[in-house]
């Protein structure tokens, strides 16, 4: 197969652009089509060679852990079996499917090579064209309601899907909401049980039994799970700290972080996720940027794979059994990085004032949406609920309060251009003590931690976002020690470094075939 998937990237097919969107019933819509296509795709071959290994095959939306459900079917590599599925469907093999994507890279370029290679070789033909200009609205819109008729002109559309929460994967398949899938009682049935609790155990059982339901009928076909990728250098040690889904928050055990001394004897770590121009404000991508994630607290915590895991800010909370109510008991004697009393009143500031604040995160929006009010007791704060949010202890796991004292009276729309994002007050384990813009931020433990004080006596921060360009420029000069990275060329580079070793993480985050199911396609 490695030879089979060598020739057809070496010989792109190119097919005639007829479109399969030109006015007729859609034979997508029978599941046996789909099932076919999953049994033709031989992506063991595809992640050994394309992504160099760098990439898990999926069998779900969801991948590995805790919500993963046993026993799915795998649809391992197997045209024969794909060739009589498209025999009992029918199959019309004198049409030719569309298939779009968004991505630039040449991994997706080479990707589409190989899928209509493996396509053809069971008799479907596909084209492939990446789309442009408003990819969101090519790729989401929704028929109209009642109507058996997609609103989309393609076949199929690469993609990816991420989630902080795992409702993300699947609340878009409820009826109404899909742009490729139709509405279905029983789908909405299952999608109802997962949203129905704030038990965490409860939803796994519930996640499990949508697996199994969506490993039958492919709304999304599954083709892997991209990884992140932590590294770190050999001079640092987390003293048992966890690893986990880096791009949020969750329970490092930074306080306990050991590191090497360097030549003038202080024990210093690098990294990178610093500004350039201002911090960025937490409430939107909660845990990529380094302050977010060593210099803000949150009422709880989480464990690596973002299961809320205990009390951070909060000693203590507990949650009604209807799960319509939470109370949060405050630590005792918490400050600010600039020595001031943190209180329930931040909280509670931060919560209003994150209502108003354009292009917060999805997950808070819905949290804070469903509150129904607030009260508060001496140290104690009590969050009850108009409706039921299955995600709210994962929210204030990840939600981050802000100093009332210094953000009070801000226009919300103007939030990220306080002058405070130049300087920020924070409340974690690391206190900001030297800024210097588009070059470094020097951070150093917070005395007055609830946690302790750190052992690692500063952490220096250089300038980048999520993708950081200079990974392998920095780690090869020693001044990178701790950080996560998903390019696969950056891992390659990291792994061969002496000093450095690389650690992958299962994250939420797989790439898929998004499958159009509408009986009927129309232009």
């Amino acid at each position: 197969m490695k030879k089979f998937l060598a020739m057809a990237l070496a010989t792109a097919v190119s097919l005639s652009s007829t479109y399969a969107w030109a006015d007729r019933a859609n034979q997508l819509s029978d599941e046996r089509v789909r099932q076919a296509i999953a049994y033709a795709i031989d992506m063991d071959t595809i992640v050994a060679t394309l992504f160099e290994g760098k990439a898990i095959v999926a069998d779900s939306m969801i991948p590995n852990g805790g919500y993963k459900a046993d026993g799915l079917e795998r649809y391992g590599y197997d045209p024969e079996k794909a060739r009589a599925l498209l025999k009992d469907a029918g199959w019309d093999d004198g049409q030719v499917l569309d298939v779009v994507y968004y991505y630039g890279d040449q991994l997706t370029a080479d990707l589409m090579v190989a899928l209509q290679a493996y396509l053809g070789d069971v008799g479907i033909k596909m084209t492939y064209r990446k789309l442009e200009g408003d990819v969101g609205g090519q790729l989401n819109a929704l028929p109209d309601s009642g109507s058996n008729t997609s609103a989309v002109k393609w076949d199929i559309a690469y993609g990816a899907k991420a989630a902080l929460a795992l409702q993300e994967y699947y609340n878009g398949y409820l009826s109404g909401k899909s742009s490729y899938t139709p509405g279905d009682a029983d789908r909405d049935a299952l999608i109802g049980r997962i949203n129905g609790t704030v038990d965490v155990a409860v939803q796994k059982e519930a996640f499990k039994d949508f697996e199994r339901y969506e490993n039958k009928v492919l709304s999304d076909i599954p083709l892997y799970y991209q990884q992140l990728f932590i590294y770190e250098s050999k001079r640092m040690s987390r003293n048992g700290g966890q690893y986990g889904n880096d791009q949020f928050t969750y329970d490092w055990n930074i306080v306990n972080w050991t590191a090497e001394p360097n030549d003038k004897g202080k024990k210093v770590l690098y990294t990178n996720t610093a500004p350039s121009q201002f911090f960025d404000h937490p409430w939107l991508n909660p845990g990529i940027y380094v302050f977010s994630k060593i210099g803000l607290d949150h009422l709880l915590t989480a464990d690596g794979s973002l299961a809320p895991a205990g009390g951070q800010l909060a000693e203590s909370y507990s949650v009604s059994d209807d799960g319509m109510s939470v109370t949060f008991d405050m630590r005792d004697g918490l400050t600010w990085h600039d020595g001031k009393p943190l209180t329930v009143a931040d909280v509670t500031w931060s919560i209003e004032t994150a209502k108003t604040v354009p292009g917060i995160n999805g997950v808070f929006a819905n949290t804070f949406d469903s509150i129904k009010d607030m009260s508060v007791d001496g140290d104690k704060l009590t969050i009850n609920f108009s409706t039921l949010d299955p995600n709210m202890l994962l929210t204030f796991s990840q939600f981050a309060p802000l100093p009332k004292h210094l953000l009070e009276g801000l226009n919300p729309a103007e939030f990220q251009q306080h002058p405070f994002w130049q300087n920020p007050v924070g409340s974690g384990p690391f206190k900001i003590a030297e800024v210097q813009m588009n070059d470094f931020v020097r951070f150093v433990p917070f005395e007055n931690y609830h946690g302790g004080v750190a052992k690692v006596e500063e952490i220096v921060a250089f300038p980048s976002g999520e993708n950081d360009g200079n990974v392998i420029k920095n780690a090869s000069a020693g001044r990178l020690d701790f950080g996560f990275t998903k390019s696969v060329a950056d891992v390659k580079s990291l792994e061969e470094m002496e000093h450095m070793r690389v650690i992958p993480a299962d994250i939420p985050y797989t790439r898929s075939l998004r499958i159009n199911k509408f009986a009927n396609i129309s232009e």
